[in-house]
């Protein structure tokens, strides 16, 4: 493969067939100081936390972004925008109110699935632009690792989220 070409290799399909996206975000997310560092990349710096997920998982699989990705990646972003923000933002909002109610705690929860079932769907979209060989390639030497592709979209205090993007890669990258 080529460094401009899009198109995966069988080997490469094989091992994202035997690593889905779902099943290694999960994995990934549950080790020690992940869902923190997530948490923290989303809150404070602006990062969306299934794009980090993603940006491990490619590189689990020694692939990387192309120069399209930007563009192949806002009907992606607009899901997420539109379906999983809102959502999160409503669960937020009921959580202080929960803590006196039952009925709106019950209600809290029931955003929270909604929200991990967008979340999901996400992580669908992206690995569906995957497997298509659409806005990745394969990793070479000389390639930016993919935390500096993430620190070029930080908001906010770049130390920090250097911090918590170096705990999130060195989880990631463990078999």
């Amino acid at each position: 493969m080529s460094t401009d070409s899009t198109e995966l290799t069988p080997q490469m399909r094989r091992e994202l067939d035997n690593h889905p996206l779902w099943d290694f975000a999960l994995a990934l997310y549950a080790r020690p100081g992940v869902e923190a560092a997530c948490l923290k990349l989303q809150d404070d710096a602006g990062l969306d936390v299934c794009e980090l997920l993603w940006l491990c998982w490619l590189s689990y699989h020694s692939l990387t972004l192309t120069g399209q990705a930007s563009l192949l990646l806002e009907p992606v972003r607009a899901w997420q925008r539109d379906m999983t923000y809102p959502l999160r933002r409503q669960r937020r909002a009921l959580k202080p109110l929960s803590d006196e109610s039952t009925g709106l705690e019950k209600l809290r929860q029931t955003i929270k699935q909604a929200e991990l079932l967008a979340e999901q769907e996400t992580l669908r979209q992206l690995e569906q632009l995957t497997r298509q060989g659409q806005a990745v390639r394969a990793l070479e030497g000389s390639d930016d690792s993919w935390t500096t592709h993430a620190l070029s979209q930080v908001r906010g205090d770049i130390q920090a989220a250097h911090r918590h993007l170096d705990t999130l890669a060195s989880h990631g990258l463990r078999g």
